[in-house]
């Protein structure tokens, strides 16, 4: 009876996970599919020779839809902003997790903030000031504002794993005869490797899904697949050609999700990645 009822769960949890996805995928090799029909009427194979213009997949895959640009923008940014958050996350997080200090808490609360405040708040401050500068419109610009909601993630997370990883092993190394530099590279670096991996692929994922604050920063010169996304469905209407680059804009995700399958279960955290 148990073990009936925990299948019919795991059913029902692939169902809401996986349900959006069926129409979405239909909907892409779909010409034309009105309400109440349950499968389009015309399928974009019946109609791609009648067409002058590309349709549906033929579109996504064609240079008209800026797929390809979007795709190398969104993976370079991401990049880029998991490097930096990771170069200054990793000393914060070692002093959160194990020094002490006045304000400390105030300081955890103030670094919790941007998960709070809305992100248009964030953007059109931002923007004002940015346009000052000469940041808008620029790649540095939104790389600068990526940081913002990713470093919180990036920050909680490394802080956990120092906080799991104690001193002594650090101290033994030291009373060893290990330099600080041999310490780091030797001993702190692979034991926080699993924790490491895990920030880096879940600010990659942050970063690769931000719409609002690229929207503002990005002035219509620098597109990602989230903003290309949203020029696409902003008419109100989801055809073939959105649904495709929907599909594609979930990529990005699922593949951290196969590689966080692989770096980031117990085994890994507790074995390392010699196993």
């Amino acid at each position: 009876m148990f073990l009936r009822l925990h299948r019919s769960a795991l059913i029902l949890v692939a169902v809401f996970v996986l349900g959006p996805f069926v129409p979405l995928m239909i909907q892409s090799f779909a010409f034309r599919w009105g309400w109440p029909d349950l499968l389009p009427s015309t399928w974009w194979l019946e109609q791609r020779e009648k067409s002058l213009l590309p349709l549906a997949w033929d579109y996504v895959l064609s240079p008209y839809s800026r797929i390809l640009e979007a795709t190398l923008n969104t993976i370079l940014i991401g990049i880029v902003v998991t490097a930096l958050a990771l170069v200054i996350c990793l000393p914060a997080a070692r002093v959160l997790a194990r020094e002490t200090f006045p304000g400390k808490h105030a300081f955890e609360f103030f670094l919790a903030l941007p998960l709070i405040v809305p992100e248009a708040a964030i953007g059109i401050s931002l923007l004002m000031v940015f346009i000052k500068l000469g940041l808008a419109g620029s790649y540095l610009g939104i790389i600068i504002v990526h940081l913002i909601p990713t470093i919180p993630y990036m920050i909680r997370m490394l802080t956990a794993v120092y906080q799991g990883l104690g001193a002594e092993f650090e101290e033994q190394a030291m009373v060893l005869g290990a330099s600080r530099w041999q310490v780091l590279r030797l001993v702190t670096l692979p034991m926080l490797m699993p924790g490491v991996i895990a920030g880096a692929l879940f600010t990659f994922l942050v970063s690769s899904n931000i719409f609002l604050l690229t929207f503002f920063m990005g002035q219509g010169k620098i597109i990602t697949l989230p903003t290309l996304l949203f020029s696409k469905i902003s008419g109100g209407t989801l055809d073939a050609s959105a649904a495709g680059i929907a599909l594609v804009v979930t990529i990005p995700g699922v593949l951290l999700l196969l590689l966080s399958e692989r770096f980031i279960r117990e085994e890994a955290f507790g074995k390392g990645f010699g196993s």
